[in-house]
């Protein structure tokens, strides 16, 4: 392996769980404001995943007050304190840009059925 492979090998997180375009996911971020640093959480809609090694990013989308928000974030920042699933989609594209056109009760996505622990 070339130092350049190596170096972003050793940038990557592997703590982010498996999380895909759909989810519903909470965002844990940290803000620096002044000297002082805080966690903002970022609750939302998976509606996109790009791959890459330390360039990999996800956008998150919620609609707060009946305004659209998108975030991206980038998956292996430190900035990211965790990531939370609070639930899994059931969709069937990798790229959910239709959502944007959508409100209310339409722009819900189902929910998929996790099998049941034995």
């Amino acid at each position: 392996m070339d130092t350049l492979t190596l170096l972003e090998k050793e940038q990557m997180r592997a703590d982010l769980p498996d999380f895909r375009t759909g989810d519903q996911v909470r965002v844990h971020v940290k803000i620096k404001e002044g000297d002082k640093e805080r966690i903002q959480v970022f609750e939302g809609v998976v509606i996109r995943k790009r791959n890459g090694n330390t360039g990999a990013t996800f956008t998150v989308r919620k609609v707060s007050y009946g305004v659209g928000v998108e975030r991206i974030f980038p998956t292996h920042s430190p900035a990211l304190e965790r990531v939370d699933i609070v639930s899994h989609g059931k969709v069937r594209r990798a790229r959910l840009y239709y959502l944007r056109g959508l409100k209310g009760k339409a722009a819900r996505i189902k929910e998929k059925r996790m099998p049941r622990p034995a």
